[in-house]
């Protein structure tokens, strides 16, 4: 048995899945004042002044902070099943069958939030690690529970639960610099779908 360890977004699918979930999940009288204060960090974002791991937690702060734990975890179930769907790359759908068909232990690797990505992962008999939001109280704190699992985290995760040593073969698909660091435990590492 191999390992294969999938980014998901704009790797398994075609762009982002955190933002419009958080949007998703996002109730309509923060919007307003969540856009005004997030304003001057996404300006930096895409003025390249701030990281994508420096934006996503002051959303999720804005956002998300304060939320009733299961009304969020509700609405994950629904954006699995509604959304995902309809952005999942026919590509790593065909890749990740062929992997199970070898036996291979496949799992998805990401930056993104359990609250949904459990609910696509669980049908399909996929390992899951990614970034977890903490709760306190049957509500959400607006901060996550740990780190966000990208960049080196990956790694640091990886190795947490698997013994690399006992796969023949390690399989890595990623697709931006925040994966090149689980791409590096590969043998055969794919980066945008390209071998590398």
């Amino acid at each position: 048995m191999n390992l294969a360890l999938f980014d998901f977004d704009g790797t398994i699918t075609v762009g982002d899945t955190f933002v419009p979930f958080v949007r998703f999940a996002m109730r309509r009288r923060r919007l307003p004042i969540a856009t005004a204060r997030f304003l001057p960090v996404g300006i930096g974002y895409q003025l390249g002044w701030v990281s994508a791991a420096q934006a996503r937690p002051v959303l999720v702060r804005l956002a998300l902070g304060g939320e009733q734990s299961a009304r969020v975890a509700d609405l994950g179930v629904s954006y699995s099943r509604t959304v995902l769907p309809g952005v999942v790359r026919r590509q790593a759908m065909d890749r990740i069958k062929w992997h199970k068909d070898q036996g291979d232990a496949v799992v998805v690797v990401s930056g993104s939030l359990y609250t949904y990505l459990s609910h696509w992962c669980r049908p399909l008999g996929l390992d899951l690690i990614c970034t977890q939001l903490e709760e306190s109280g049957g509500a959400l704190t607006g901060r996550y529970a740990g780190r966000d699992c990208i960049g080196a985290e990956k790694v640091t995760r990886i190795r947490e639960r698997y013994d690399l040593t006992a796969y023949p073969v390690i399989y890595a698909y990623g697709d931006t610099e925040d994966d090149r660091e689980m791409l590096g435990l590969a043998h055969k590492k794919f980066y945008r779908w390209t071998e590398a």
